[in-house]
């Protein structure tokens, strides 16, 4: 499923996670999946909701048509500009647990919890601070400025086959945008009432 496809769904899914201060928000995240080099062949979606008060990332992905058979995947952070570049692995050390190993297409699913040492690289715990709080705000952060990717190595292209910088749904633009329409719609129907 495309990006742009989702977002209505993701207006409405947003609406019904978000709820009261009291309670945990969870921010959705996607991306499409591409070709990070030259002559890599698959494609694929990733989703990640955060949960700000379980301290929580749920990762769903979903690829096919790789050149190679899948060996690893992570989150990266922190690009050094928002969706170019690449960086070293943030979340989780070796691969994401339980990641489907040699298969050229398929579908994956887990939990991380981010209270845990072990959900991050060492290098990435200690640039926040040596924290696992420090490295959270540092990843979720590093995730909304766009500075922070999905990616499937392959037996083909064991630095990364597939791609996608994280982006919050509804994107800040998007949101904007949903908003001034929903405000126009409530001008007019003031209007209509008078």
């Amino acid at each position: 499923m495309k990006l742009h496809s989702m977002i209505g769904a993701a207006v409405m899914g947003s609406a019904l996670m978000a709820t009261s201060a009291a309670h945990a928000v969870v921010v959705r995240y996607v991306a499409d999946l591409g070709p990070e080099v030259t002559g890599a062949t698959g494609s694929g979606f990733v989703t990640v909701d955060y949960d700000n008060i379980a301290h929580t990332l749920l990762i769903d992905a979903d690829w096919t048509g790789l050149s190679g058979t899948t060996t690893v995947a992570h989150i990266h952070c922190c690009t050094a500009a928002p969706r170019t570049g690449t960086v070293g692995v943030a979340v989780t050390p070796g691969t994401l647990p339980g990641f489907p190993v040699g298969v050229s297409a398929g579908s994956y699913s887990t939990l991380l919890d981010l209270t845990q040492t072990t959900t991050f690289v060492a290098g990435f715990l200690t640039g926040g601070g040596g924290t696992v709080a420090g490295a959270e705000n540092r990843l979720i952060n590093g995730i909304n400025a766009g500075l922070a990717y999905f990616n499937v190595h392959s037996t083909t292209f064991a630095g990364g086959e597939i791609r996608g910088f994280l982006a919050p749904i509804p994107e800040p633009e998007t949101y904007a945008l949903m908003l001034v329409g929903l405000a126009a719609v409530g001008v007019a129907a003031r209007r209509r009432k008078h």
